[in-house]
């Protein structure tokens, strides 16, 4: 049983430095948890899924999306959980689970957007590497296997510590806005045009 003086001394006790830095990274809770990340259609969504949030993205402003470029048939958008900043995403508009279901005009510029992306990326933050994947279906890692996502992560050497394996956290030095706005302005002129 606590005497009255127990929160006094926990208060003074709280006051002793202990040498470590704290990261807090509150809005990573959902990913640790395992949670499947869930989006409300925006006011111009096309939804044909109104419950995925790549199906809803388009619908919102492109700040408010994360989105970095849109396409006739495809978009990008950045990675609401990113491995690393510029963790970029090509997306059809169309709710389709695999690559196969492309139509060949959505394969052209699912193709092109993630050569753009490259590009906008190399541009904005000079990484050493990349990877560009597909997780399909569950078994394969898909997060939201429904609608087919390509993944470009921009890689640095040293860009892995401890944290993910030991404190499941992921230290990103970058705001996603702020990294959006670097792609943004980095993209390609020669680029897909925005439709």
């Amino acid at each position: 049983m606590q005497t009255p003086e127990a929160p006094e001394e926990a208060s003074k006790f709280a006051r002793v430095r202990d040498g470590f830095q704290r990261l807090w990274t509150p809005h990573r809770m959902a990913y640790i948890r395992g949670e499947k990340p869930t989006a409300r259609p925006g006011p111009r969504a096309k939804a044909t899924s109104p419950e995925c949030p790549f199906c809803s993205a388009p619908g919102r402003s492109d700040e408010e999306g994360l989105i970095v470029h849109r396409g006739e048939h495809c978009y990008v958008v950045l990675n609401l959980f990113p491995y690393n900043p510029g963790h970029l995403l090509v997306c059809p508009y169309r709710h389709v689970p695999r690559y196969l279901d492309l139509t060949d005009e959505e394969t052209l510029e699912f193709t092109a957007l993630t050569k753009d992306a490259v590009r906008a990326i190399e541009t904005a933050s000079n990484p050493m590497g990349f990877n560009l994947g597909m997780n399909q279906g569950a078994v394969a890692g898909a997060g939201v296997e429904a609608h087919l996502h390509q993944h470009v992560v921009p890689r640095w050497g040293g860009d892995m510590n401890f944290l993910p394996i030991i404190a499941q956290t992921k230290a990103l030095p970058s705001l996603l806005e702020d990294t959006r706005q670097e792609i943004v302005e980095a993209w390609p002129h020669t680029a897909t045009p925005n439709r």
